[in-house]
């Protein structure tokens, strides 16, 4: 069976694997359909090991090398005893946090995404999505609706992202929302974002191409590249009573993206830091206190939230697939999809691998 690998920073390979094992109790075997490349993805590739285990991983005991690959979707293929959910021929997307389901604070309190033993398929999990098959629990393998298509089920893992920010942001009917970074992951928030009833959406980025493909794939979004003008003075500028936004979402991972949100949005409003900061950054915090702001982390998403998701992006309001820019083989995936990815000239949002080529 063929498989992208990580064997280590700058060094992915295709590698002739052995064919997965048949399903056991509780376990589904899937055929991969559709798997994207996610920034996670490209930081191991780039710099890792970061999520890949160097020792056997605590609860699933996975380590390098490493199939990678979580955004993904496919078709079952074999079920183990006790999995009625889904029978062979089922089109499903994949859910791929891992954790255990009983005996950890957190997982006995329905919030599994927060478990201290967390796993993720595609990082440290013996299966990944950039393979031609998986092996999965049951819980990790959910249906997805007749008018979703197998593209789509790979960008419910991104999307449920997204929602989830929008979630904890308390975005409503209404709200006017600042999202900094016009990467996939910013994108899809602000479609979540208009979706929730967003009527006023402002997203920066210091990339002009991204933010073209941005308002090429949102509608009515306004957008700032900070290079050129000032965040917080255009959201005052051009929100009711020039106070600034109701919630300002970030989703880049970086120190003044973050201050930019801080920055524009209003007193007593919302700032969710959705991106992954690779080090600890300051914030003014008399501006946090004196604005009267709430900060807020968003950690992936709540486990049941993919058939909410499902429904989002089948019923056409997260287009999701509007982020997808190409599509690659498996045999394409290092050089025509993560390292056109790592482009600084940023002329790709999402590469969906497609490993039915």
């Amino acid at each position: 069976m063929k498989a992208l690998r990580f064997h280590a920073a700058k060094d992915l390979r295709i590698d002739d694997i052995a064919p997965l094992a048949d399903p056991g109790p509780g376990e589904v075997l899937i055929e991969n359909r559709f798997c994207g490349i996610c920034g996670t993805d490209l930081h191991e590739y780039a710099y890792g090991p970061i999520f890949v285990p160097k020792e056997p991983h605590p609860f699933t005991k996975a380590h390098g090398p490493q199939v990678l690959g979580h955004e993904f979707g496919g078709v079952v293929r074999a079920v183990g005893e006790g999995v009625s959910h889904v029978k062979i021929g089922d089109r499903v997307s994949v859910q791929p946090l891992i954790m255990p389901r009983v005996g950890d604070y957190y997982a006995d309190r329905g919030l599994f995404h927060l478990s201290s033993q967390l796993a993720l398929a595609g990082l440290s999990w013996h299966s990944g999505g950039m393979s031609q098959a998986a092996l999965l629990n049951d819980y990790n393998v959910q249906p997805i609706p007749a008018s979703l298509s197998d593209e789509e089920a790979a960008l419910v893992e991104p999307t449920a992202v997204a929602v989830y920010a929008c979630d904890r942001a308390g975005a409503i009917a209404g709200s006017s929302v600042l999202i900094t970074g016009a990467g996939p992951i910013g994108i899809l928030t602000a479609m979540a974002a208009r979706a929730a009833g967003a009527t006023q959406l402002f997203l920066s980025d210091l990339n002009d191409t991204r933010l073209a493909l941005a308002r090429e794939a949102l509608r009515q979004v306004r957008t700032i590249n900070p290079r050129s003008e000032k965040v917080g003075d255009v959201v005052r500028s051009e929100t009711e009573g020039n106070v600034g936004c109701d919630i300002a979402i970030e989703c880049v991972g970086n120190e003044h993206a973050l201050k930019n949100c801080v920055d524009a949005v209003r007193k007593q409003g919302v700032v969710v830091q959705t991106g992954l900061h690779p080090h600890e950054n300051p914030l003014n915090w008399f501006d946090v206190t004196f604005k009267d702001i709430d900060v807020r982390g968003s950690w992936a998403y709540p486990t049941h939230y993919w058939p909410r998701v499902a429904r989002l992006i089948a019923s056409g309001q997260i287009p999701a697939l509007r982020i997808v820019t190409k599509f690659v083989s498996l045999s394409e995936a290092v050089e025509e999809g993560f390292d056109q990815l790592l482009d600084p000239a940023g002329r790709h949002l999402k590469i969906l691998i497609d490993l039915s080529r």
